[in-house]
């Protein structure tokens, strides 16, 4: 329950510290999954530090009564992904940055989207156009029902106030910066923006639109309005995350606007017995 975190540390002769550990679940995570980070200073990687560790986490698991193992690792990262399967751990999922440069973006008539649904009825607005609880229960709804789609999503949504301290509250999300789309009253798509105070880059921290409106090339027209705000702030980049079994995602991402990959992670799970 609740956002335990266990921590473990090795410490060298000077007491510095060498690798630690850390497990944790959310309330609203898949029962009995627990995900962990395990870290070591790659100087003294091979002398058991990462053993010991894993066996303190495992060790705990087991005790707390968990049933799963998840971990995350960069798939170009060969030593911890061997370091996992030989702890049975095996691929689960694959996901990945993708990255727009503004600069040499050129969008061509992909614009057109959003004249497109809006001659259909469909109207576009930002959460500082419409802003206040009533609006974000109703965007907590559309995040809610979307969020069923994500390949690999599991456990529980959480509740108002947390999704709100995670996603619209977030340091560098604005409410100009979130992108609604309505049809009525009623949201039926989202594209949120998130910047990094450092990089001066935006982040797409979520898209959504409800079933029922997908394959009218509403998701195109929010990602085109988010492009937009990205260039008139002068961002050099875009940033979003996708998964390798998000078809409709990479399609309009990478196949049409023209994201190019990075370099991603795997999820690795490991069954406790």
């Amino acid at each position: 329950m609740g956002w335990d975190r266990p921590k473990w540390v090795v410490e060298d002769e000077l007491g510095q510290v060498v690798g630690y550990a850390i497990a944790w679940r959310a309330p609203w995570t898949e029962p009995g999954e627990l995900i962990y980070t395990l870290v070591v200073d790659p100087k003294i990687r091979g002398n058991g530090v990462g053993n010991a560790l894993y066996d303190a986490v495992y060790q705990w698991a087991v005790q707390v009564k968990a049933s799963r193992l998840v971990g995350y690792m960069k798939e170009s990262d060969e030593r911890s992904l061997a370091f996992a399967e030989r702890r049975n751990h095996v691929k689960e999922r694959h996901s990945f940055e993708s990255v727009l440069e503004l600069a040499t973006f050129d969008g061509g008539t992909l614009a057109a989207s959003i004249q497109e649904a809006e001659r259909a009825g469909i109207q576009f607005i930002t959460l500082a156009d419409e802003p206040g609880e009533a609006s974000e229960r109703k965007l907590y709804e559309l995040y809610k029902i979307t969020h069923l789609d994500i390949p690999g999503y599991s456990g529980d949504f959480p509740w108002f106030e947390e999704w709100k301290k995670w996603s619209i509250a977030q340091n560098g999300v604005r409410p100009e910066w979130i992108h609604i789309a309505k049809d009525g009253e009623r949201f039926i798509g989202v594209v949120t923006l998130q910047q990094n105070e450092q990089t001066r880059a935006m982040y797409h921290e979520y898209t959504g639109v409800l079933p029922e409106y997908r394959g009218r090339r509403i998701a195109l027209a929010l990602k085109m309005l988010g492009v937009q705000t990205a260039q008139a702030c002068g961002v050099p980049y875009l940033k979003t995350h996708n998964d390798s079994m998000n078809a409709p995602m990479l399609r309009i991402n990478r196949d049409l606007i023209g994201f190019r990959a990075e370099p991603g992670s795997f999820r690795m799970a490991c069954e406790l017995r």
